[in-house]
């Protein structure tokens, strides 16, 4: 790979792209949660020498290690990885800010000449790392307190409900515990008249300043959801109660993002004796596996991704970007 100079990033350190050969080379790993990315990702990114870039929206966050399935931290020895634990759990992050920490992390890396892997499975964040975001109008403050004080008073999903009902396609792609994207989405449409969506159809995130090649993993249905079914099995043998439970002492509340995402909350729940062990653990399983059908129904209306079977992923995912980033591939 070309080693990038000072001359092909801005003033902020974004790379630009005034013209193709400019553009840093990015390649993207993306799936639903449960299908190996991470351990796909390492052994590519060791025979690339490549660095990871993190873009699951949860393992920016400290102390949340065995329910996000964070790297660990012998896996991390192995390839250098960029977002990972750079928040407490109290203070959110939200796209734009991981837009610009992950463009920051890209600049520095291909400014060593490392290539880049971009990895996650937070559809939403990778679509606005790749083509930039619709910003919309400033946050209002007043609405946002009273969107706050509905959401302690009714729920956030009924919130999310009114979402559905004045925002259908923003609604499927937004969890319904998901308080922040809710509010905003509501938010912008009271400040502007028109739904969320349609601002950001308009944009169609176009703001390229790299290229790009994206692979999934494209695995059999049955096959995920009894790997995401194992998968949780192992997180409560690793220690995830406790996890929880140190978390919720550490004063943070499963009510509340992101500890209110799958897994937590509903051990959160179980610990607060509002339901079984059984019944918490096979509502989160059946949670992720909701998750991870949403996850696939982005990831499949993405036109650039080329899906790869996960008994050859290894390979053929290496001979891919093995060529994208000698530059005789084009994304």
């Amino acid at each position: 790979m070309t080693v990038r100079t000072q001359a092909d990033f801005d003033s902020s350190g974004t790379p630009t792209c005034e013209a193709p050969p400019a553009c840093p080379a990015i390649g993207f790993i993306v799936g639903p949660t449960g299908a190996g990315k991470t351990a796909f990702a390492i052994e590519i990114a060791e025979r690339l020498g490549a660095e990871i870039v993190n873009a699951d929206s949860r393992q920016v966050y400290r102390g949340m290690d065995i329910g996000t399935a964070k790297p660990t931290q012998a896996e991390r020895s192995r390839v250098p990885h960029h977002l990972i634990d750079i928040r407490p759990p109290d203070h959110p992050l939200d796209v734009a800010e991981f837009s610009r920490l992950a463009r920051e992390a890209i600049a520095e890396i291909a400014r060593r000449g490392r290539p880049v892997l971009v990895v996650g499975g937070s559809g939403l964040y990778l679509r606005a790392l790749r083509g930039g975001i619709f910003r919309g109008p400033a946050a209002s403050a007043e609405i946002r307190e009273r969107l706050a004080l509905t959401a302690v008073e009714k729920g956030v999903p009924y919130l999310h409900e009114r979402l559905r009902q004045i925002d259908p396609e923003a609604a499927r792609r937004i969890g319904v515990n998901d308080l922040y994207r809710i509010s905003r989405a509501l938010e912008v449409f009271e400040l502007t008249g028109e739904p969320i969506s349609i601002h950001q159809a308009r944009h169609r995130f176009s703001n390229r300043s790299f290229r790009s090649l994206t692979v999934g993993i494209a695995m059999d249905r049955a096959q995920l959801y009894d790997a995401i079914n194992r998968r949780f099995d192992e997180m409560i043998a690793r220690g995830l109660v406790e996890e929880v439970r140190r978390l919720i002492a550490s004063g943070y509340r499963v009510d509340r993002p992101p500890l209110s995402s799958i897994g937590y909350r509903e051990i959160g729940a179980w610990l607060a004796g509002e339901m079984t062990m059984e019944e918490a653990v096979e509502k989160a399983k059946r949670e992720s596996r909701r998750f991870a059908k949403r996850q696939m129904t982005w990831f499949r209306a993405d036109p650039e991704v080329r899906w790869l079977d996960p008994s050859r992923f290894a390979e053929q995912a290496w001979i891919l970007f093995r060529e994208f980033f000698a530059g005789r591939a084009e994304s």
